[in-house]
């Protein structure tokens, strides 16, 4: 189970908050998780603090170099064992999804290595990284913004990051289903009302309203997902989880 992660950046800045509210803060104070931030810069061997350099053969911007990133994974390595996965933040990478959150929060430890400019020296990828990770398909300026999606979502499967253990179950994409609609007081609000259903009392017919409703909205919403969840159901007879009870 995952116990520590650690972030490289040029920008350690922006996770200041992320360290210090919501899950991700609690789970840090009260110990279940241990995250150490990096800043690469440090590790610039010119009075400049240079970490980027033009590209060979040419082109539009400029790239991270090899030897600050090298020396940071190394330098924080030696902090800690054991060495830890190290995971590249970049568009080239497979998608991230919530089986890959699920396999990430089973690691001792992640190293997490947030990219900017137009890229990674080439050799960063082929020296360092066990995986590339990408958020999905469109331009960020960096590698920080998908570094805190997967510390937040890695973080709240740890034992103890939510009030209640039940709740990491009970949320999209954990049975390969979005979750089904959920509603509070009052019971009516401006002609919108509550299903009368969820009012029964009857948790059986709830469950079963739930799941539904989950399967109804996957296969509207998210046709993709609506056909790897049949697939996954072959020979199965019924969801192999609990995010639909009540």
């Amino acid at each position: 189970m995952l116990k520590r992660i650690d972030i490289l950046t040029l920008f350690p800045e922006m996770f200041e908050p992320l360290l210090k509210t919501s899950i991700v803060g609690r789970a840090v104070s009260s110990g279940i998780i241990d995250i150490k931030i990096t800043n690469i810069r440090d590790f610039a061997t010119d009075r400049y603090g240079s970490v980027d350099d033009a590209p060979y053969g040419g082109g539009p911007g400029m790239v991270m170099m090899c030897q600050p990133v090298f020396d940071a994974v190394e330098a924080v390595r030696a902090q800690y064992e054991p060495k830890g996965k190290v995971i590249l933040l970049t568009p080239q990478g497979q998608k991230l999804n919530q089986d890959i959150v699920k396999q990430l929060s089973q690691e001792d430890r992640l190293i997490l290595i947030a990219g900017h400019y137009e890229g990674f020296d080439e050799r960063i990828r082929q020296g360092l990284a066990d995986m590339e990770i990408s958020i999905g398909d469109f331009v960020l300026s960096g590698g920080e913004i998908p570094a805190m999606a997967i510390v937040d979502a890695v973080v709240r499967l740890l034992p103890g990051a939510l009030g209640k253990e039940e709740s990491t179950a009970e949320e999209s994409f954990n049975c390969g289903l979005l979750e089904y609609p959920q509603y509070t007081r009052p019971q009516e609000f401006r002609g919108m009302k509550v299903p009368d259903i969820l009012l029964s009392g009857d948790h059986k017919k709830i469950a079963q309203w739930r799941k539904e409703q989950a399967q109804q909205r996957t296969r509207q919403r998210r046709p993709d997902l609506w056909e790897k969840y049949l697939e996954k159901q072959k020979g199965e007879k019924s969801i192999p989880c609990n995010d639909l009870k009540n």
